[in-house]
């Protein structure tokens, strides 16, 4: 095969048009990569046949179980600039590369596109088998195929009255996940490998057969060592099973094929199928380029799965956005090359762990081979190296991958310690602490190397001029590591506390100076030792010789009474609690920055009466209050001063009402549409699920705040998913998502489990926020303990066990709902509580006149100091225009306003 030779590097500087033929990840990270840039004179048109923009193909598999998740990749705003033009549904009909002419069909309509440079990133198809009854399966390649998967699983389960049977065939990456999916969407799946093993191109025998066992464990059957001989259907065309080439019959309603995938090089080729416009193909396909990812054709380049470099092409996201950068590169009169492909590949099935990297199969001449494997676990950890053992060629891991994050940047460079020491399975204690050079590939999949990360954390202009990043978020921002398949997210954190250290930036878990211990710790000491005063605490765990530890800080003591709540229904300001608290809590109000305090009720699911409505509208006139609906579905009353909250708190409890807790760092609100009670959308009954939920978790006590949304169809009006907990109605019952916030870090809630029943729903919403309740952070929020953690660590704990605290999670929520008390309902029941709420201790029944309103649009507002210097009529009681309500009182803001 005769080598490409370099076209010319084009001139920066000159005007041009770029036309990329692709809309996958290749195509977006290829613009991106110009856009970052810098564009110049340069314009891009992105042409992709789908209707979608570009989205995420490693994550398919959350697709096929949810078809509202939303897999787009990076920032839609992109698409909105000037020089950046996405067209979609435009399939591209032919090329014409000697008049720099690209020709697309839509809607049986021929456009030309003249271009300078052409970028191809056609991307692969699904191979389709040669079999008899082929035309009956289905593919795992695109949105559609897994939208029709789902589709026809839910229809085939409804038209059988049973659940549905599914055969994947390919035990490959692919067909692995097509299967987990498909169990997860509650159907029957087995999987036929015409391999000895499965994934048998990425494992040896061993990692093999302990793959086999952890996926039949999840319930998930194999047939390994023989291939498919046809697909057998009735007379109606309805499959009916898969038959062997040993004569065997598998029963299936539903088969899908995934059995690798074909470069789409047909622009490339004649209508022979030969080579044609003078490119050059490879043996198996794709389009023959150079290390600059240059192809035979003079201002023609090739990317991604299409793209055959060393006589292969591959299908994995690394390689592709590394030929992304290499074309924006040379476009911008850089000599970037590509360095070759990197064949690391990992599982992404929950509670299996699998990944294999380099020379996995020890093809290297006289490697050594170092083994454990413990077959009745489901464990095989093999770690490939030189014949001195020094140097790293590749590794399996099955059960356990724990050392792939840190050893796959190692891959060719020398261990740091002997490798049976990074057989963590081995149980010979911590695998060796790894320091990467700089030049060793942190994050793969968008190349990011540690040197980056370390030149980020120090503040060396690689986020664009920002301050030294601190804080892991805001590095995956920055560098972009962790940003694609996450699985970096841990040796990146590593990576940042070490140089943080090196800055001499304590790193320390430790909750304060006065506590040695993390919060989960402390959580757990406290439990397991049932301490219930913040002296015992101190005692038991305080740092020894901090003499001001029994006073505790402004983050140990709210911490502990946090805590302590959590445990035990005890009221929150007795036995020298109160004095633990942050202000609001100690109020059991929010202050305002004028001092007052606002009160809010609950109002289950936003759900009212117009009696109650009533009662806080006369609440209101009475206190002088400034009335506000929250986001929340509640009301919000501002204005009172510290000594009227009680007598509020009596009329709103009398009326049937209770604290809503907005003060706490608990349950906030369930938000929720009327869902099928009223609206005609509408498929199972939100409001009385969200009712239900607000009840249950009222007075939970947790690091950070939770909010819930209920919607009850998939147009999702209670905006579930932007919450820390969510369900979404579906006609078989409720999805369940987590780990969503707004904010200013929003992140969208994650599907933990769907199709759930209303007892299983509620099982798996306990567990989950005990879980987070025990080992989040101080002021950690959902969305961040869960993406430290993992979705798939979630899921294992919450829906399969893993650890088997499920019963103690679930039986921890029952003791809170049994030991609920309301808060505002206990103060009122206690004079000695009540002493608390006054303004001055020494004079009882005085008025703070500090506090003092002015009017603004009907209402009251907080008066500003130039306003209180002046003087300005001060309102305590604004009526309703119109409605002919006597005039208000009025006060020079000196004297009672009550």
């Amino acid at each position: 095969m005769t080598q490409p030779s370099e076209q010319n590097i084009p001139d920066p500087k000159a005007p041009g048009a770029i036309m990329v033929v692709g809309g996958g990840p290749a195509a977006h990270r290829f613009a991106e990569a110009m856009h970052a840039r810098g564009l110049n004179n340069w314009h891009i048109t992105v042409l992709t046949e789908e209707v979608h923009a570009p989205y995420d193909r490693v994550a398919l598999s959350q697709a096929l179980t949810d078809v509202d998740t939303d897999l787009t990749l990076g920032d839609p705003a992109l698409w909105d600039h000037p020089a950046i033009t996405l067209v979609r549904g435009a399939e591209v009909a032919r090329i014409d590369p000697g008049n720099g002419i690209v020709e697309t069909m839509s809607c049986g309509e021929l456009i030309q596109y003249p271009y300078d440079q052409l970028v191809l990133a056609t991307g692969s198809d699904a191979v389709r088998l040669s079999i008899p009854g082929a035309e009956h399966a289905h593919v795992y390649r695109t949105l559609e195929d897994v939208w029709t998967l789902n589709a026809q699983v839910a229809r085939l389960g409804e038209k059988l009255g049973r659940k549905v049977n599914t055969a994947v065939i390919g035990g490959g990456l692919l067909g692995l996940e097509a299967a987990a999916g498909l169990i997860k969407l509650g159907a029957a799946s087995v999987v036929i490998n015409g391999g000895n093993w499965l994934m048998n191109a990425q494992l040896d025998e061993g990692a093999g057969q302990a793959l086999g066992r952890l996926v039949a464990a999840k319930g998930m059957s194999a047939t390994a060592g023989v291939y498919p001989s046809a697909i057998e259907s009735d007379g109606a065309g309805q499959v009916t099973g898969v038959l062997l080439a040993d004569g065997t019959l598998v029963p299936a309603d539903l088969v899908v094929v995934a059995v690798g995938v074909r470069p789409r090089d047909e622009l490339a080729r004649g209508d022979d199928g030969a080579a044609h416009h003078g490119f050059e193909l490879g043996p198996r396909g794709g389009i023959v380029i150079t290390d600059g990812c240059a192809t035979t054709v003079p201002g023609v380049w090739a990317i991604g799965e299409v793209a055959n470099f060393g006589g292969m092409c591959l299908g994995l996201v690394a390689p592709a956005n590394t030929m992304a950068e290499i074309v924006a590169d040379r476009l911008h009169g850089g000599t970037a090359t590509f360095p070759g492909f990197d064949t690391a590949t990992k599982l992404k099935l929950s509670g299996v762990d699998v990944a294999s990297f380099g020379d996995a199969f020890a093809r290297t001449g006289n490697s050594l081979e170092v083994v454990y494997a413990d077959p009745a676990r489901g464990v095989y950890q093999k770690i490939v190296t030189s014949e001195d053992a020094k140097t790293l060629l590749g590794g399996i891991f099955v059960g356990d991958a724990s050392p792939y994050t840190s050893l796959r940047p190692l891959l060719g460079r020398e261990l740091p310690a002997e490798p049976g020491a990074f057989l963590s399975a081995a149980g010979g204690g911590d695998a060796p602490t790894v320091e990467l050079p700089d030049d060793a590939v942190l994050c793969s999949c968008n190349n990011v190397t540690a040197g980056s990360v370390r030149d980020a954390v120090n503040g060396c202009g690689s986020c664009d001029g920002q301050d030294p990043v601190r804080e892991l978020p805001v590095l995956k921002a920055c560098t972009r590591a962790g940003t694609q398949c996450g699985s970096c997210v841990p040796l990146l954190k590593k990576v940042l506390e070490r140089e943080l250290v090196k800055a001499g930036i304590a790193v320390s878990t430790a909750l304060c100076e006065h506590f040695a211990l993390s919060r989960r710790e402390l959580f757990e000491g406290i439990r397991a030792l049932e301490l219930s005063t913040f002296p015992d605490i101190v005692a038991r765990f305080g740092v020894a010789g901090t003499a001001e530890a029994a006073r505790g800080c402004d983050i140990c003591k709210p911490t502990v009474a946090n805590i302590l709540a959590s445990q035990n229904g005890a009221y929150v300001l007795d036995e020298g609690r109160g004095t633990l608290q942050d202000t609001n809590d100690r109020a059991l109000a929010n202050m305002q920055k004028d001092g007052s305090y606002s009160v809010v009720p609950r109002i289950p699911g936003g759900e009212i009466t117009p009696e109650k409505l009533a009662v806080i509208a006369k609440v209101a006139q009475d206190f002088g209050l400034y009335t506000k609906i929250t986001g929340g579905q509640r009301i919000d009353l501002f204005g009172a001063r510290l000594e009227q909250l009680p007598e509020i708190w009596r009329i709103l409890v009398d009326a049937g009402m209770e604290s809503g807790q907005a003060y706490g760092k608990s349950l906030r609100t369930v938000k929720s549409c009327v869902g099928s009670t009223w609206c005609r959308f509408g498929v199972q009954d939100s409001q009385a699920m969200a009712i239900d939920l607000e009840l249950r978790y009222r007075g939970l006590r947790s690091p950070h705040k939770i909010k819930f949304g209920v919607s009850g169809c998939a147009r999702e009006c209670a905006e579930a998913r932007g919450k820390d907990v969510g369900i979404i109605a579906t006609a078989d019952g409720w999805n369940l998502y987590v780990g969503g916030n707004g904010g200013a870090t929003p992140a969208h809630a994650q599907l933990l489990a769907k199709d759930l029943d209303a007892d299983t729903l509620v099982r798996y919403i306990d567990r989950y926020l005990m879980y987070y309740i025990r080992t989040a952070d101080r002021l950690q929020r959902t969305a961040r303990w869960q993406e430290e953690r993992g979705l798939p660590q979630v899921e294992e704990v919450v829906v399969q066990d893993s650890l088997g605290i499920a019963a103690e999670l679930e039986a921890a929520m029952a003791a809170h709902v049994e030991n609920y008390q309301d808060e505002w309902a206990a103060t009122l029941a206690d004079p000695e509580r009540l002493r608390r709420f006054r303004s001055f201790v020494n004079a009882p029944d005085t008025a703070d006149d500090s506090i003092v309103f002015v009017p603004e649009r009907g209402q009251i507002r907080p008066a500003t100091q130039g306003e209180k210097a002046a003087s300005v009529l001060i309102a305590t009681h604004i009526p309703v225009r119109g409605t002919g309500t006597p005039a208000p009182k009025q006060s020079t803001g000196k004297g009672d306003l009550s």
